[in-house]
C-alpha cells in the first residue's frame, strides 16, 4: 500500500493577471503545497489543513471540476514507496504567505515563470492543465 497526498495549485488574481503559489521544500525543489490524507479526511480537508499548515492561508475557494491525478515512487532507507497525489486547483486573495518550518521560500509567479521555477515534469504538467482550466473559466 502506497502513500496519499492532496496538493493543491493555489493562484490569486493581481491586477488582472494570474500569479501561482510555489513553494521551495528543505531539499531544494520547488512544488506546491501538499500533504498526507490522515485518516477519516475528505480531499477537500486535507487541502484546507495542509494550506492553513503549510502556508496560513485560510480563505482558500476550491474550483470544483479540477483533480489532477500524479503517481511516483520515491525510497526511503533502500524501500521503494509509491506515491499518489491528487492536486485540487484553488484561489486566494490573500498576498502574504506565512511559512511553517516545512519550507523555506514562496513565490508568487506568472504562469511562464512558475513554469520554470518548479522542479519536477509531473509539477510542469498539473500546473499546464491547471493554467488551462483556468483560462477556460475566464
Amino acid at each position: 500500500m502506497g502513500e496519499k497526498s492532496v496538493g493543491a495549485i493555489i493562484f490569486r488574481k493581481e491586477n488582472g493577471k494570474i500569479r501561482y503559489l510555489v513553494l521551495l521544500y528543505p531539499a531544494g525543489h520547488w512544488d506546491y503545497v501538499k500533504g498526507h490524507v490522515e485518516t477519516g479526511e475528505s480531499s477537500t480537508e486535507t487541502l484546507v489543513r495542509e494550506a492553513e499548515e503549510e502556508t496560513r492561508l485560510i480563505d482558500l475557494e476550491i474550483i470544483p471540476g479540477f483533480n489532477e491525478r500524479i503517481s511516483y515512487e520515491y525510497t526511503s532507507n533502500g524501500e521503494k514507496i509509491p506515491k499518489e497525489v491528487v492536486f485540487m486547483l484553488a484561489e486566494t486573495k490573500t498576498e502574504e504567505i506565512k511559512l511553517s518550518f516545512e519550507h523555506k521560500d514562496y513565490k508568487w509567479l506568472e504562469f511562464d515563470k512558475a513554469l520554470k521555477q518548479v522542479t519536477f515534469k509531473t509539477a510542469k504538467d498539473v500546473l499546464k492543465k491547471a493554467d488551462k482550466f483556468i483560462k477556460k473559466l475566464s
